[in-house]
């Protein structure tokens, strides 16, 4: 999504999945929350590695997200890595759940973030990368490195 992500504030980025996973779509979907996970979104406590969404007949469900609890909430804190309910349009879950139908697809978090006050999440349709696609990705980000470490050393030698 790059719709102007000059207003979004990214609390939680999920980077292992773009190593782990080919990302073919995404899409931005609302993430229903209770009072103190908010607080506690504010504060930064999110963590996404091991997340991914789930559709359970006309919903969606972000799995495995940990939104640490807030301390101030006291008895109101929820379970850190309890299922949240994700805001999607019918006809926008209608379309992942064709897409994730097709072998090897799944929704994967990438980004978790405040978009006009409200808590967004960044769903990608993914699929998982084979060991080799892995070692061609590490592979180029070195070549792309170094690239870039002789193209400085040749700029900061001229005269």
């Amino acid at each position: 999504m790059a719709d102007d992500a000059s207003d979004r504030k990214v609390i939680a980025t999920n980077r292992r999945a773009r190593y782990e996973y080919e990302i073919l779509d995404t899409f931005e979907a609302g993430v229903a929350l209770l009072g103190p996970e908010v607080k506690s979104l504010r504060a930064g406590k999110a963590n996404l590695s091991d997340a991914y969404a789930a559709i359970r007949g006309r919903e969606v469900y972000l799995v495995g997200a940990h939104i640490g609890s807030y301390p101030q909430a006291g008895r109101a804190n929820v379970d850190p890595r309890r299922e949240r309910k994700l805001l999607l349009h019918r006809a926008e879950i209608a379309r992942l759940r064709g897409r994730v139908a097709e072998r090897g697809f799944t929704l994967i978090p990438l980004q978790l973030y405040f978009k006009s006050g409200r808590a967004k999440v960044e769903l990608a349709v993914a699929r998982g990368k084979r060991r080799y696609d892995k070692r061609e990705a590490i592979r180029q980000r070195e070549t792309d490195r170094e690239l870039r470490r002789t193209a400085r050393s040749r700029g900061r030698f001229r005269s």
